[in-house]
């Protein structure tokens, strides 16, 4: 692949050519090879109802929220789509900030709300060049400025008419081959990956729940030990006032529950001043004290939201500090809190509006464990496989930052 140079006077060509192409792109509107597509269910025959994704694309509504949402009852306004057609979810999101366009892959019709702009083919189209071309964001400069202003700030506005008017720029029939396969074939990379990634994260549940899955008489693994608060001490800390800045000036790492997010935390958002340690009763915890979060546990992602501290600090009172006192390996704990954190967040957990864990509730629970020469050993092959997963998903973000910068200069 080549680089194009600006200077020789050439115009209309992206800044990545494939060897052999040269020759400038071909400047036309989206009209004269789309044509907007209002073929309505107006007999409700077909029920496959499609979401547009900003990340998955067109995807049937079951697979995306594992239920339907639209029923037969609603559905005679919504557009049929066919395979290869196109459709324009103006939503934004920050995956897609204009909104994604998506085509459509199934050789199965379905249906896509009326809120959603769908547009076919006139003619023969490479299609997986122009799904290409959509995912680039050559053409969202158009958009801003020719869009409705004052419009919803969560959504694009613009007229049928100006988005077919958008000005679009081909190459011929060969080169959109050759960037479409090249693309397709980075596409399919990014899409083994997160297949490793994927399995490796299933492998890791499996042993989760062979080592943690309580049973209604205890554990089949393990034996009885005793409560939680036999092993490790429990306690929460507390948040200074925003209204005082002198707090928030110091050099005291100070965790929020919105921080707990990865296995280790090695550095805070926030610091604080001594001052709000002493007037807030604060304690500066050590490094291998665990970390999880206490309230608003009604929510999912929240729920089972636990860290290791690696460095000294200082916690919010929506954070629950244990520190390990008896044969109970503080690592071993982290595996077993966020295999149980969904149901301890969901039957344990107290309060109306907002549920909260307490201290005493947390430190009441049975707890089963091996000998601590096999919690070690548990924890050296989770660690190993929390190591791989980190490894390879690292190589996902690698490989899709080297497809948005491609998709940047291979259009234009």
């Amino acid at each position: 692949m080549a680089n194009a140079s600006s200077s020789n006077g050439l115009e209309n060509r992206p800044k990545l050519r494939f060897p052999g192409f040269d020759e400038p792109w071909q400047t036309t509107l989206l009209s004269s090879v789309f044509a907007k597509n209002t073929q309505k269910n107006t007999d409700g025959r077909i029920t496959n109802v499609i979401c547009n994704s900003a990340k998955q694309g067109l995807i049937p509504q079951r697979e995306y929220f594992d239920k339907d949402i639209a029923n037969s009852d609603n559905t005679s306004g919504y557009y049929i789509i066919e395979e290869n057609d196109f459709v324009y979810n103006p939503r934004k999101s920050s995956d897609a900030p204009y909104g994604p366009i998506s085509s459509y892959k199934y050789t199965e019709a379905g249906i896509v709300s009326p809120l959603y702009l769908c547009f076919r083919a006139k003619k023969e189209i490479n299609p997986l060049f122009f799904e290409c071309y959509f995912r680039s964001s050559v053409w969202h400069r158009y958009v801003y400025m020719f869009g409705d202003s004052g419009a919803r700030h969560d959504r694009v506005s613009i007229k049928d008419d100006v988005f077919f008017a958008m000005p679009i720029n081909l190459p011929s029939a060969q080169e959109q081959e050759h960037i479409a396969a090249f693309l397709d074939r980075l596409d399919q990379k990014i899409e083994k990956q997160r297949t490793l990634v994927e399995n490796l994260k299933k492998y890791k549940r499996g042993l989760l729940s062979r080592e943690f899955e309580q049973q209604e008489n205890g554990n089949l693994n393990n034996s009885y030990v005793g409560k939680l608060k036999d092993y490790f001490q429990l306690s929460s800390g507390s948040t200074p006032s925003s209204t005082n800045r002198t707090f928030y000036s110091g050099n005291i790492r100070w965790v929020s529950s919105g921080e707990l997010k990865s296995k280790y935390l090695c550095e805070t958002s926030q610091h604080i001043s001594s001052e709000a340690v002493s007037s807030c009763n604060l304690r500066e915890y050590p490094a291998n004290t665990l970390l999880i979060a206490m309230y608003g546990l009604e929510a999912a992602g929240v729920r089972g939201t636990a860290s290791i501290l690696s460095v000294p600090a200082t916690i919010s009172q929506a954070c629950m500090a244990i520190q390990q006192t008896g044969e109970i390996d503080i690592e071993y704990l982290y595996y077993w809190y966020i295999y149980n954190g969904q149901w301890i967040g969901m039957r344990i957990a107290q309060g109306t509006k907002q549920q909260n864990l307490s201290t005493d509730t947390l430190g009441s629970l049975r707890i089963y464990a091996p000998s601590y020469s096999k919690q070690k050993k548990v924890c050296k092959l989770l660690s190993q496989i929390d190591y791989l997963i980190e490894k390879e998903s690292k190589k996902i973000d690698l490989l899709s930052s080297a497809k948005r910068g491609l998709l940047q200069q291979l259009f234009i």
